[in-house]
C-alpha cells in the first residue's frame, strides 16, 4: 500500500460503533412486555419551555415486572409528564397518584408484538443507512486520493476492500441485533 495515502478506519469504525449505539438505545426503547427504565428514554417533556427527558424531571424506578413509577420532583410537571407519556406511542396508560407516575406494562397480544418487531426493523434499517453512509465517507476518501495521485488503483481496490470489509462485519452486528430484539418481542 502506498505510503502516501492513509485511510483513518479505526475512525470509520469509531463511527460504525456509534451507530450500532445508537441502535441498542433505539432497541431498549421498545417494549417486550417487560418493564425497564430505558424504555421512557425517547420521551420527551415539554419542561420549562424546552424538551427535557424524562429521568430529568422525576425519578425513574421498576418496582416491579410490569410496573415502571416516575416520582415528579415539581408538582406542577405532573400533568406535562403524563401527557408526554399518553403521547409517545408506547401503549401505556399512565395512573397518577401525587407525584407519582405509575405505567402498568400490559402484556402484549400478536398484533402489536408484530408492530413492535416491524419497528425494530425500521430501527435496524436505519443503523444500516447510517453504516452505509460511513462506507461512503471513506470510499469518496479513497477516489480522492486516487484523483489526486496519491493511490495506485491496486492500493485504491485493497483500501475499498478493506472498507467494505468492515461495513460487512458491522451489518452483520445489526442483523444479528435485530433477530435478537425480533425474538425478545415475539417470545410470549
Amino acid at each position: 500500500m502506498s505510503d502516501e495515502f492513509m485511510l483513518d478506519t479505526d475512525d470509520l469504525e469509531r463511527r460504525m460503533d456509534g451507530a450500532i449505539a445508537s441502535l441498542r438505545t433505539e432497541f431498549a426503547s421498545l417494549r417486550t412486555g417487560r418493564a425497564s427504565a430505558s424504555m421512557l428514554e425517547p420521551v420527551m417533556v415539554d419542561a420549562y419551555g424546552s424538551m427535557t427527558p424524562i429521568n430529568q424531571v422525576g425519578t425513574v424506578n421498576v418496582p416491579e415486572p410490569r410496573m415502571v413509577t416516575i416520582n415528579v420532583w415539581d408538582k406542577s410537571m405532573v400533568g406535562k409528564v403524563e401527557k408526554a407519556i399518553r403521547e409517545s406511542g408506547l401503549g401505556i396508560n399512565p395512573q397518577l397518584n401525587g407525584t407519582i407516575i405509575m405505567l402498568p406494562i400490559p402484556e402484549l397480544n400478536e398484533e402489536r408484538r408484530t408492530q413492535l418487531t416491524k419497528v425494530a426493523g425500521q430501527y435496524a434499517e436505519h443503523a444500516r443507512v447510517s453504516i452505509r453512509n460511513i462506507r461512503r465517507d471513506g470510499m469518496d476518501q479513497i477516489k480522492k486520493a486516487k484523483g489526486a495521485g496519491d493511490l495506485s488503483e491496486d492500493d485504491q481496490k485493497i483500501w475499498e476492500s478493506e472498507v467494505q470489509e468492515i461495513t460487512n462485519k458491522y451489518i452483520a452486528r445489526i442483523d444479528e441485533q435485530l433477530e435478537t430484539k425480533q425474538a425478545e418481542i415475539m417470545q410470549v
